[in-house]
C-alpha cells in the first residue's frame, strides 16, 4: 500500500520541517522528489539524504511568490503526479498590531505562493492525465487562534482555494485536498520559544505541548503520514476535503 513508484512529486518548502518529512517519506515510497525552497543549500542537503538512501531527488531555488520563477521550474520538471504546497511563513499579531507590510508578506508567501505553484503545476498534471494536489492549511483556518490575524487569513484562503480547485478539475482527474495541523514540533517552534521566552524554554515547551488535548505536539512524521495517504492511490475516492490533524484541539479543547 501507499506505493509511489514511478511518480513525480513536487514539494514546496521541503528543505526543513514538515516539508522535509514529506519529501523523505515520499522518496522512501518510491517517488522522484523535486524540492522547491527559498533556501537552496538546505534543499540540497535533503536531496543528498534522499540520494544516499537510494532515492531520486532534485533541488530548485525559488521564491514561491514569483509566478514566473515557479512556471519556469515546473516547465523544467515536466511530468508531474503530485504537488504538495507546504511553503509558508507565520506571523504573530492582532489586526491592530499587523502592519500593512506584514499582511502583504504573509499573503504573498502563503496565499499567492500556493496559487503560483498550482497555476504552474496544473498544466503538467493535466498532461499526465491525472494527479493530486495537497495544500497545507492550519486549524487557524477553522477556529479562532489568538494573535494570528494574518496567518489565519492566509490559511483560510488555502482551504477555500483547495475546494475551488477540487471542483474545477474533477473532470481532469485532479484531486485536491488540504491538511489543517494544530501545533507541530518543528525548528520554528523551538526558535519561537527561545526568542520569546528566554530561560523558560522547557516550561513553555511543556505548556504548549499540553495545550493539545492528546498531551503533546504533533510530529512532522504525523503530518507526513497523512500526506502520504492523501497523495496515494489508496485515497482515490477523496477530493475537496480538509483534514484537521490536531490531537483533539478543535473538538476536545473545552
Amino acid at each position: 500500500m501507499f506505493d509511489l513508484t514511478n511518480k513525480t512529486a513536487a514539494i514546496t518548502g521541503a528543505a526543513s520541517g514538515i516539508g522535509r518529512a514529506i519529501a523523505m517519506l515520499f522518496a522512501k515510497q518510491g517517488a522522484s522528489i523535486h524540492i522547491i525552497d527559498f533556501n537552496l543549500a538546505a534543499a540540497e542537503l535533503v536531496v543528498a539524504e534522499i540520494t544516499a538512501l537510494g532515492g531520486s531527488a532534485f533541488a530548485h531555488a525559488a521564491d514561491v511568490s514569483d509566478q514566473n520563477v515557479m512556471v519556469n521550474i515546473f516547465e523544467r520538471i515536466g511530468k508531474l503526479d503530485i504537488l504538495v504546497n507546504n511553503a509558508g511563513i507565520a506571523h504573530v499579531g492582532t489586526i491592530e498590531t499587523t502592519s500593512s507590510a506584514d499582511f502583504d508578506k504573509v499573503f504573498r508567501v502563503n496565499v499567492q505562493g500556493a496559487y503560483n505553484a498550482m497555476f504552474a503545476a496544473i498544466p503538467a498534471i493535466k498532461t499526465n492525465g491525472k494527479g493530486v494536489i495537497l495544500n497545507l492549511a492550519s486549524i487557524a483556518a477553522l477556529i479562532g487562534i489568538p494573535d494570528r490575524f494574518a496567518y489565519s487569513m492566509s490559511k483560510g484562503a488555502i482551504v477555500a482555494m483547495t475546494m475551488s480547485v477540487a471542483r474545477d478539475y474533477l473532470n481532469q482527474n485532479i484531486r485536491c485536498n488540504s491538511i489543517s495541523p494544530a501545533r507541530v514540533h518543528t525548528p520554528f517552534v523551538d526558535g519561537f520559544i527561545a526568542k520569546n521566552y528566554p530561560g523558560k524554554e522547557t516550561e513553555m515547551f511543556e505548556k504548549l505541548s499540553k495545550s493539545q488535548p492528546i498531551g503533546r505536539m504533533g510530529s512532522v512524521d504525523d503530518i507526513a503520514a497523512l500526506a502520504l495517504y492523501l497523495c496515494s492511490d489508496e485515497s482515490s475516492f477523496i477530493t475537496g476535503n480538509d483534514y484537521p490533524i490536531d490531537g483533539g484541539f478543535i473538538h476536545l479543547n473545552n
